[in-house]
C-alpha cells in the first residue's frame, strides 16, 4: 500500500485540490480523505503498490496547475504594478502572463517535484521553485519598468497583443454564442455562462487558433476580442446558438 499526504495552507487551494483529484478518482482504487491540523488542510491518498505509477501522475498534474494557476495569480498580484487601464484589460494582461511561456514553468514544477510520503505545497513552493520566481520576476520587472510606456490604450493592446500571439494553441476551433444570461463556447469542454471577464480569461486560456464568434451586434467586448484576437477572430453578427441549430 502506497500513501501520501498533500499539505496545504490555504483553503481555496485546498478545496480546488481535492475536488480536482476526488473526481478523477473514480476508477482508481484509493482511499481519500481530508482533515486540519495546525492550520494547513491534509489531504491524504493511500492506493494498492500496483496503482501508485497513475495516482502519482495524477497528483504531479494537479500540482503544477495549482502552482500556475493559484501560487502565480497571487505573485503577479502583489509584484505587479499597471497603469490604470479598464479592468478588463488588466484582467486580460494578467491572464496573458499567467500562460505567457507555460511550458518552462511546467519544466521546472516537474524536474523539482518528488512525491514520497508527504509534501507541503507551500514548503515545496518557497524552497524548491526559487528558479521558478526568479523566472516570474524577471517577466514583472520587464512590465513594471515600462509601465509609463503602457500608459497610453495603443501601446498596452501592442504588448497584450503579442503575449496572446506567443500563448501555446490549446485548441484548433471553437465557437463563441452571446446568450441571454451571458456567453457559451463550444469547444472540446463546454463553457455556459460565462461573463464579460470569464469569456475573455477563458478563451486567453484556451488559446485557439480560430475564434467563430456569434452575437447580436458590435459591443465593447467584441472590440476588446478583437483587438487581441486580430486575425483568429471571426464576428458573425445577428446570429445566436438557437438561430443557428434552428
Amino acid at each position: 500500500m502506497w500513501e501520501f499526504c498533500l499539505s496545504i495552507s490555504k483553503l481555496d487551494v485546498a478545496k480546488n485540490a481535492y475536488e480536482t483529484v476526488k473526481g478523477e478518482l473514480k476508477d482508481l482504487e484509493t482511499v481519500l480523505t481530508c482533515y486540519e491540523k495546525h492550520g494547513n488542510f491534509n489531504i491524504m491518498f493511500a492506493c494498492p503498490d500496483e496503482e501508485k505509477n497513475r495516482l502519482t501522475n495524477l497528483l504531479e498534474r494537479t500540482i503544477i496547475r495549482l502552482i500556475c494557476s493559484f501560487y502565480k495569480d497571487a505573485f503577479l498580484s502583489e509584484n505587479l504594478t499597471l497603469p490604470k487601464h479598464e479592468k478588463i484589460s488588466v484582467m486580460a494582461f494578467k491572464k496573458a502572463l499567467m500562460n505567457f511561456d507555460r511550458e518552462t514553468d511546467l519544466f521546472i514544477i516537474s524536474k523539482n517535484l518528488d512525491l514520497k510520503s508527504t509534501l507541503n505545497l507551500d514548503s515545496f513552493y518557497n524552497f524548491k521553485l526559487k528558479a521558478l520566481r526568479d523566472k516570474w520576476e524577471e517577466l514583472v520587472l520587464l512590465a513594471n519598468e515600462n509601465s509609463d510606456y503602457l500608459i497610453g490604450d495603443e501601446a498596452f493592446y501592442d504588448l497584450l497583443k503579442f503575449l496572446v500571439d506567443n500563448l501555446e494553441i490549446k485548441e484548433n476551433e471553437i465557437s463563441v454564442f452571446e446568450r441571454e444570461n451571458g456567453y457559451s463556447i463550444l469547444a472540446d469542454e463546454c463553457f455556459d455562462s460565462l461573463s464579460n471577464e470569464a469569456l475573455v480569461s477563458t478563451l486567453i486560456e484556451l488559446s485557439p487558433k480560430k475564434i467563430n464568434f456569434y452575437c447580436d451586434k458590435e459591443d465593447s467586448t467584441v472590440n476588446f476580442l478583437t483587438k487581441i484576437f486580430s486575425e483568429r477572430i471571426n464576428v458573425s453578427y445577428n446570429k445566436s446558438m438557437e438561430k443557428i441549430f434552428s
